[in-house]
């Protein structure tokens, strides 16, 4: 199973997968997520779709319409137990910057790498494994501290099977 970042739906949307360039694209996300291969969760919905309907953009609408059913809840025991930890090393350690943390601390992030974790599934990110950043806590640099697994896009395509 795959838990997907918000910056897969939203890189997939602006660049090289946007609806009317790769409609397959989208279409095998929602196939996938109703044979239960991808999730993502609620806090990655929060960032997507806009609260304000007029501000809707054609991912928010997309989302809302197409994949609304396949964002998990983060407020089981576990997901929170993880995510407190994951904050706590976040916050202790003096290797990030301030506003690293506090960045960290709003984000969907740790909920996203402590959902991952607790359910033992592969987090999809497009962010890279950088240990020496300081200005920000990426994703792949606090899987690998937890030990979660993450991939790319593109290799969570690969592993599914997915052409185009």
């Amino acid at each position: 199973m795959y838990v997907l970042d918000a910056n897969v739906f939203i890189s997939a949307h602006r660049g090289y997968y946007d609806f009317d360039l790769a409609p397959s694209f989208w279409k095998s996300l929602v196939s996938h997520a109703s044979q239960n291969n991808i999730r993502s969760i609620d806090k990655i919905q929060d960032e997507i779709i806009s609260p304000n309907p007029k501000n809707a953009d054609r991912l928010h609408l997309w989302t809302a319409e197409n994949f609304k059913y396949y964002f998990e809840r983060t407020d089981s025991q576990d997901v929170i137990d993880n995510y407190a930890e994951i904050q706590q090393w976040a916050y202790s350690n003096p290797q990030f910057t301030p506003s690293a943390k506090e960045e960290f601390a709003r984000n969907a992030d740790a909920w996203l790498i402590a959902y991952a974790k607790s359910k033992k599934y592969t987090l999809v990110t497009h962010e890279a494994y950088n240990p020496e950043m300081r200005k920000r806590i990426l994703i792949p640099v606090v899987c690998r501290k937890f030990n979660v697994d993450y991939v790319n896009t593109f290799e969570m395509l690969r592993s599914l099977q997915v052409s185009f």
